[in-house]
């Protein structure tokens, strides 16, 4: 489970608001920061790994432009003690997978969440982006490769693209204006390296071009070299 505050990194905070509070008004339980008159600004999205929650990953907002609109997701499947999950593995000791009827229930969610946060936040879907930790990584996928409008792009950090998902892919020309970042350390203990690379070799296939960064001696976390490379990768895919 990866907890950003753990990390030792200085992030300089943004002057906008990061509000506290635990919102409920759309499909998925979550936290916010934006700024009150905001129009059209950047919405980033984040969604969390494993056993853990929107908490998570909300402090990368900080290394992040202050005026843009980010929202942090809590996952739907609760987890013992306090977390929670966005799907359940399949038994077994093959390649790490999920119970299709979870995968399939959490990205409606995830969906019906971007579309209404799209308009609640008054921009447009080529400035939303997903940006996913572990699981949250492997939904990020599972929600864009199947519906490559949702978004302007996803930032898959330590995940991995599922068998189920890769069996189902096809070339779309769709796919071709998704903005992909794929980061991951080399040493990555729960997802393994090669996790990233077959999904990078799999999304070239399918004409995409992703952005590729691999992390020496990175474990399955993420470090300040990696967020220094999203926000650029997240600016550049605006232009």
């Amino acid at each position: 489970m990866f907890k950003l505050f753990a990390l030792a990194l200085t992030l300089v905070a943004g002057v906008a608001h990061a509000d506290s509070e635990l919102h409920t008004d759309l499909p998925l339980a979550y936290l916010e920061q934006s700024q009150s008159d905001a129009r059209n600004e950047p919405l980033v999205i984040f969604l969390h790994g494993f056993g853990s929650n929107e908490e998570d990953l909300f402090g990368i907002k900080d290394a992040l432009p202050s005026t843009w609109t980010y929202l942090s997701v809590r996952a739907p499947i609760p987890v013992q003690p306090s977390g929670f999950r966005w799907f359940t593995k399949t038994p077994g000791d093959g390649d790490y997978d999920g119970v299709t009827a979870d995968l399939r229930s959490s990205a409606k969610l995830i969906k019906d969440f971007v579309v209404k946060a799209t308009a609640k936040y008054h921009t447009q879907s080529d400035r939303v982006f997903l940006v996913g930790f572990s699981q949250g990584a492997i939904m990020s996928y599972e929600v864009a490769l199947r519906d490559p409008a949702l978004v302007r792009g996803i930032a898959a950090l330590s995940g991995s693209l599922l068998p189920v998902l890769k069996a189902e892919l096809k070339p779309d020309q769709r796919l071709g204006k998704l903005a992909i970042f794929i980061g991951h350390g080399t040493l990555d203990q729960a997802l393994p390296y090669v996790s990233a690379t077959r999904a990078n070799e799999v999304l070239v296939g399918l004409g995409l071009q992703p952005e590729f960064h691999g992390y020496p001696g990175m474990n399955h976390t993420v470090s300040e070299a990696q967020l220094s490379d999203l926000k650029a990768w997240l600016q550049k895919s605006l232009r």
